[in-house]
C-alpha cells in the first residue's frame, strides 16, 4: 500500500518537498479536485462578463438610452449562475481537502502502530497528538482552501488583466511596474511565518505533551502536593506557545495590511489616471467603471495573499511534521523473505543470545549476555532474578517487541525474525507486568482479541484468574465499565484482567512478565496451581522475583546481570546452594518477619 511505504526525505526545494509530497492526496481526487476548480474558475469568468454589461448600461444612460432592461436581466442571469458555479465548485474541492486529511490520518495512525520502544521515547504522545489533529487540521485547510485561492485567484488576475488590457491598454500597462513590489513584500514576509509557524506548532506540541503527562500522572501530582508547580509550569508553556502565536499573528497582521496598502495605492493611481481620462474624452465612463471593477479582481489576489500565503506556509510546516513521523521507519519489520510457520508447536530455541537496548548502545551494558536456553513444548519454565538481570528484555525479544539479533531465537526450528511479525504476536501471549485497561467494560477487556467470543469463555477466563468472584460483585458484573486504564480497579484486579486477557487467548506460547506483584500470595497460589493444567500442553514461561511463583514451574532458570547463573527445578537448585538458594532464604527471612510483625499487632489489638 502507497500510504505505508512513504519513505522519502524532506528539503524544502525537492519534489520530495513536504508540499510536493500532499499531491498524490489530492491526485487521487483528482476528478473531484479539476472539477470543482472548473467551476469556480467558470464562475469567475462569468463574474468578468458582468462589467461588459455595466458598462453597456452606464453607457446608454450616459447617452440617454433607456433601454436598460439587457444589461440588467444578462447581469442578473450571470450572478445565478455565478453562484451556482461557486456553490458547487468549493464543496467539491472542500471534500477532496476532508478526503485527504481522513487518508493521512490514517496513515499516521497505521505508522504509529507500527513503531517501537526507540520511537515512543523520542516524541511524545502529546506531540504526536497535536501532530495527528492541528497539523492535519492546517493540511487539510491548505488542500481545501489554500490551492482553491492560489488557481482561483491567479485565474481570475489573469482574465482581468486581459479584460483589462482590452478596455484601455495604456492605464493597464501604467500599472505594471508596482506589481514586482507586491511580490518581493510576499516572499520577505512569507519566510518569516513559515519559520515563526513551525515555532507555533511545536509550541503546541509541548503543551499537548505537558497536559496529557499530568493527567497521566495526576494521582502523584496529588500524592505530593505539587499542583500549584505544576500549573506554574503549565503556565510557562502556555506562555511561550501565546508569544510565539502573537509573533504569528503579527506577521500575519503585517502582510495583509501591506497587501491592502498596496491595492489601495494602485486603485488611487487608477483613479487619478484614469479620471483624467474620462474627463478628456479619451476613455468613457461605462469603459472607467467596468476597468475599476476588473481592477478590483486583479488586485483580489494580491489582497487575499497574506491569507493563501499563510494558509501555504502554515501547511507546509504541518506537512514538514507529519512526514518526519511518516519517514521514521518502524524499528521491527518483517523481513522481505519471511513467510509464516504452519502448525506453530511452541517450542524454543535461544543460542546465543547478547542484546544492548538500542538507546544505550555504545554506553550501556549489555541487558543480555550469551544466553543459551531449550524450551520444549509445553513446558513451564520459571526466570527468576534480581531487578535489572535481563528477564523482562528476554521475553520483549521472544513476542518482537524488541528485535533479537538474527539466529538467535527460534520458534520451532524457525528463525523468530523470518516469521511475519503479526504471526509471533499473535501465537504467543504476553500478560504485562504493567496491566492496561481500556475504558471500556470488562468484558471487553478480557476478550480485547476478538470481542465476539462467547460470554461463557469471558468467565472461564476470569476464573482462572481468580476474577470471577471479584465480578460478580459488581453490579454490573462484566458491563462494568473500569474507566481510563482501569482507574475503578485495584492494582491486583487490573492485574488479574490482564492475566484473564492472555490466558482467553489460548496461544501455543504465553508469557507472564512478573503480572502477580500486585497479587496477594494466596491468590497467586491458586492461579498458579491451576495454571498448570489450563495450559497443558502449551509453552509458559513466567518472570518472577519470588521463589514461591518459580517453584511451580518445571524448571527454573536465574539470571544475574544479563546471563544464565542456574538452571534446575526447585529441588536442584536449593540443594546446588547457590543464587536461587540464597534469594529462597532471603525471602523466608522477609516472610518471617512479616508474619511476626503481623502477630504482634494482633496481640496488641
Amino acid at each position: 500500500m502507497e500510504s505505508r511505504a512513504t519513505t522519502s526525505r524532506t528539503d524544502g526545494r525537492s519534489p520530495s518537498s513536504p508540499l510536493w509530497r500532499l499531491v498524490p492526496l489530492v491526485q487521487r481526487h483528482k476528478w473531484r479536485f479539476w472539477g470543482g476548480m472548473s467551476l469556480i474558475n467558470t464562475g469567475r469568468l462569468l463574474e468578468a462578463v458582468m462589467p461588459l454589461y455595466l458598462k453597456m448600461g452606464i453607457d446608454r444612460i450616459a447617452a440617454g438610452d433607456t433601454r436598460l432592461a439587457l444589461p440588467a436581466l444578462a447581469i442578473l442571469g450571470l450572478m445565478v449562475l455565478r453562484y451556482i458555479a461557486f456553490n458547487i465548485g468549493r464543496r467539491l474541492v472542500r471534500e477532496v481537502g476532508v478526503n485527504a486529511a481522513y487518508e493521512l490520518r490514517q496513515r499516521l495512525y497505521w505508522h504509529l502502530e507500527l513503531q517501537g520502544p526507540l520511537f515512543f521515547s523520542k516524541f511524545t504522545t502529546g506531540d504526536l497528538m497535536a501532530r495527528a489533529i492541528n497539523d492535519i487540521t492546517l493540511i487539510r485547510q491548505l488542500i481545501g482552501m489554500g490551492t482553491r485561492l492560489l488557481f482561483v485567484l491567479g485565474f481570475s488576475g489573469i482574465v482581468a488583466f486581459l479584460f483589462m488590457f482590452y478596455q484601455s491598454p495604456s492605464l493597464t500597462l501604467a500599472l505594471l511596474p508596482a506589481l514586482p513590489v507586491f511580490a518581493i513584500i510576499g516572499w520577505l514576509i512569507a519566510r518569516r511565518i513559515f519559520d515563526q509557524s513551525t515555532l507555533v506548532q511545536e509550541g503546541f506540541s509541548a503543551l499537548s505533551a505537558q497536559v496529557q503527562e499530568n493527567l497521566n500522572g495526576i494521582r502523584t501530582i496529588q500524592t505530593h502536593a505539587q499542583e500549584d508547580r505544576e500549573t506554574e509550569r503549565f503556565e510557562a508553556t502556555s506562555d511561550h506557545y501565546a508569544g510565539n502565536y502573537y509573533k504569528l499573528m503579527f506577521l500575519n497582521s503585517g502582510l495583509t495590511s501591506a497587501m491592502l496598502v498596496a491595492t489601495g495605492f494602485t486603485t488611487l493611481m487608477v483613479v487619478g489616471y484614469g479620471g483624467m481620462q474620462v474627463l478628456e474624452g479619451t476613455l468613457t465612463l461605462g469603459t472607467f467603471t467596468a476597468f475599476i471593477f476588473y481592477l478590483n479582481m486583479m488586485l483580489a489576489p494580491i489582497r487575499e495573499g497574506g491569507i493563501m500565503i499563510t494558509l501555504f506556509q502554515r501547511g507546509g510546516s504541518a506537512a514538514a511534521r507529519i512526514f518526519e513521523i511518516l519517514d521514521h521507519e518502524p524499528e521491527i519489520r518483517d523481513a522481505p523473505d519471511a513467510t509464516p510457520l504452519e502448525g506453530i508447536g511452541g517450542a524454543l530455541t535461544i543460542n546465543h543470545l547478547s542484546y544492548t537496548h538500542p538507546a544505550q548502545k555504545g554506553e550501556g551494558w549489555p541487558a543480555l549476555k550469551d544466553v543459551s536456553l531449550e524450551i520444549g513444548k509445553g513446558e513451564m519454565i520459571a526466570l527468576l532474578g534480581r531487578v535489572g538481570s535481563g528477564k523482562s528484555t528476554l521475553l520483549r525479544l521472544i513476542v518482537r517487541l524488541l528485535d533479537p539479533p538474527p539466529g538467535t531465537i527460534y520458534l520451532d526450528g524457525r528463525d523468530i525474525r523470518m516469521l511475519p511479525v503479526t504471526q509471533v504476536r499473535s501465537q504467543i501471549a504476553m500478560v504485562p507486568q504493567d496491566p492496561f485497561l481500556f475504558a471500556t467494560h470488562i468484558a471487553q477487556n478480557i476478550s480485547y482479541d476478538n470481542p465476539e467470543r462467547a460470554t461463557d469463555d469471558v468467565w472461564r477466563a476470569a476464573e482462572s484468574a481468580d476474577l470471577e468472584t471479584t465480578i460478580r460483585r459488581f453490579p454490573d458484573r462484566l458491563e462494568t465499565i473500569v474507566g481510563e486504564r482501569g482507574v475503578t480497579l485495584s492494582g491486583g484486579q487490573k492485574q488479574r484482567a490482564s492475566l484473564a486477557r492472555g490466558l482467553i487467548r489460548e496461544t501455543p506460547v504465553l508469557l507472564l512478565d512478573d503480572c502477580f506483584s500486585s497479587v496477594d500470595t494466596e491468590t497467586e497460589e491458586f492461579i498458579l496451581s491451576r495454571l498448570k493444567s489450563l495450559r497443558h500442553g502449551h509453552t509458559t514461561i513466567m518472570v518472577s522475583h519470588r521463589v514461591s511463583t518459580a517453584r511451580h514451574a518445571d524448571r527454573i532458570v536465574v539470571l544475574d546481570e544479563g546471563r544464565i547463573a542456574e538452571t534446575g527445578s526447585h529441588a536442584e537448585l536449593l540443594a546446588r546452594d547457590g543464587l536461587y538458594a540464597a534469594l529462597e532464604r532471603q525471602q523466608g527471612r522477609r516472610e518471617e518477619l512479616e508474619r511476626a510483625l503481623e502477630k504482634d499487632v494482633g496481640d496488641d489489638t
